[in-house]
């Protein structure tokens, strides 16, 4: 993976005030940091059905979008992304939020299902492929009961986190943000295999 083969990084979220800081909108929320530290202000970008935002020059130049066509229409919007720029799958990585890792575990895929997530199952049925980088950043699940867990799904997903896990959040999107800025030529392998072992200091 060269320095420039990282072009686009998609945050997976439902858009609105209603839906800010839930669960389900972490993809948003570590894309907010990121351009917060780089000091670029997102826009509503009609054609890509997101809001969008880019920072860096030439071969360096890194975009951020946050669909806002709801999840289960993502791909849509990310589809839309790829097209535009002329990205190939490879240049794109999608952050979401995943129930089946406890709060405080990333997992780093280069492909793969989707795991049951409506939002990257629009983003396979759109692209045609299941092979994208996807970085998943655990939120726990509704219940530790199975039984209980399917009721509990969607007030869950859609529910705040609270200030203990917000603590623990913050130090799993620091790790991302170097992380994603530490992608060189060569170090692909390396820094998945950061991500997926690591472990926020606060849990």
């Amino acid at each position: 993976m060269s320095s420039d083969d990282l072009k686009l990084l998609v945050g997976l979220g439902n858009p609105g005030a209603d839906y800010n800081k839930t669960r389900h909108n972490v993809g948003f929320m570590v894309l907010e940091q990121i351009a917060r530290k780089n000091n670029c202000s997102f826009r509503e970008n009609k054609k890509l059905f997101g809001m969008t935002c880019e920072f860096g020059s030439g071969i360096e130049k890194k975009r951020l979008l946050m669909p806002n066509t709801f999840m289960n229409e993502s791909g849509k919007s990310v589809r839309s992304a790829k097209d535009w720029f002329g990205l190939e799958n490879h240049q794109l990585i999608v952050l979401v939020d995943d129930m089946d890792l406890p709060l405080g575990k990333i997992r780093v895929r280069s492909k793969g299902s989707s795991g049951g997530h409506n939002g990257l199952k629009s983003i396979i049925n759109h692209l045609g492929t299941a092979e994208f980088k996807r970085l998943k950043i655990g939120i726990g699940p509704p219940s530790e009961v199975q039984k209980e867990r399917k009721s509990k799904t969607v007030s869950h997903v859609l529910g705040k986190f609270s200030k203990q896990e917000f603590k623990i959040l913050d130090f799993i999107i620091q790790e991302i943000i170097i992380c994603i800025e530490s992608i060189t030529s060569n170090n692909w392998e390396k820094i998945t295999t950061r991500l997926n072992s690591y472990k926020p200091e606060n849990s």
